[in-house]
C-alpha cells in the first residue's frame, strides 16, 4: 500500500478528533487527580491568575469528586504552591511571561473551600506545572495499588496537561476529563484535548466518566449477585447524583 500525503493527513486528523483509547476504567484501580482548584485560579476576582472558566466548570467537578467517592475511588488534591524557598522550582519560569506580575500569595496556597476538599484527602504541594516532578504522587499511587489516573482540574494546558503525559510517561492509564478541566484563555482547551487524545489519554466527559464507573461498578455487582443465594448479601449502589447549586455570581470591582 502506498501511503499518501492525504491518506496520513486524514488519519492523524480523525485521532485528534475522535480518537478514543481502549482501555477501561475501573473503580478499583483508579484514583482522581484534582489538579489546583486553589484561590487564585479559582476565586473570583482573587488574583491576576483567575481562571473564570475553571470557577464555571467547578460544580460539575465537585459532583465528579463526590461520585468517586461514593465509589471509593481515591481523592488526590494538588496545589501550586511555594515550596522549599524556590529551590525546587525549575528556575526558567522566571523568564517567562506567566510570571509577568507584582502579584503573591498572602500565605501558603489553599484549595478553593467551595471545592469542600476532605480532611482525610491528600494534598500534594508541588512546585512546578506537573502533579508528578518532586512529589510523592507516583509512590502514593502505588502504594494505593492505582494505575489509573483520571485528571481533572486547571490549567488544562499546564498543570492538568503536563500531569497526564507525565503519568503516561510513567505507564499509568489516564483519563482526562474534558468538561472539568479549564485554561485561561478557552480557545485552547480543545487544541490541547486534541493531543491528549491522540497520544496520552482517553478524554471523556464528567458525564462519560461517570457512566464508565458505574458500568464497571454494575459488571461488579452482577458478579457479586451470582453468590447472594450462598452468602445472602448484596451489593448497593456506589454512583450517585449530587447537586451543588449555581456558581455565585461574581463581581469584580
Amino acid at each position: 500500500m502506498t501511503y499518501t500525503e492525504e491518506w496520513v493527513t486524514e488519519r492523524a486528523r480523525s485521532a485528534y478528533e475522535r480518537g478514543r483509547a481502549s482501555f477501561d476504567v475501573r473503580p478499583e484501580r483508579a484514583a482522581l487527580l484534582v489538579i489546583d482548584m486553589q484561590d487564585e485560579f479559582v476565586r473570583p476576582c482573587w488574583s491576576p491568575y483567575w481562571v473564570p472558566a475553571a470557577t464555571r466548570m467547578a460544580p460539575r467537578l465537585h459532583q465528579l469528586v463526590e461520585e468517586c467517592r461514593f465509589a471509593s475511588i481515591p481523592v488526590i488534591w494538588t496545589i501550586f504552591d511555594d515550596t522549599h524557598l524556590g529551590l525546587d522550582r525549575p528556575h526558567a519560569l522566571r523568564f517567562l511571561p506567566h510570571a509577568d506580575t507584582d502579584w503573591r500569595r498572602p500565605g501558603p496556597a489553599e484549595v478553593w473551600a467551595s471545592m469542600g476538599r476532605r480532611p482525610d484527602e491528600a494534598v500534594i504541594r508541588k512546585p512546578s506545572y506537573g502533579a508528578f516532578y518532586d512529589t510523592p504522587l507516583d509512590t502514593m499511587l502505588r502504594n494505593l495499588g492505582r494505575d489509573t489516573v483520571i485528571v481533572t482540574g486547571t490549567l488544562t494546558n499546564y498543570c492538568c496537561g503536563t500531569t497526564a503525559r507525565q503519568a503516561y510517561e510513567r505507564g499509568y492509564k489516564v483519563v482526562f476529563g474534558s468538561d472539568v478541566t479549564a485554561t485561561d484563555d478557552e480557545s485552547r482547551q480543545e487544541p490541547e484535548l486534541a493531543v491528549l487524545r491522540k497520544g496520552f489519554a482517553l478524554v471523556l466527559t464528567a458525564e462519560e466518566i461517570t457512566d464508565r464507573l458505574t458500568a464497571a461498578t454494575s459488571a461488579s455487582e452482577d458478579e457479586e449477585r451470582a453468590n447472594v443465594v450462598r452468602c445472602g448479601t448484596s451489593t448497593p449502589a456506589v454512583l450517585r447524583g449530587l447537586t451543588w447549586g449555581n456558581v455565585e455570581r461574581w463581581e469584580c470591582s
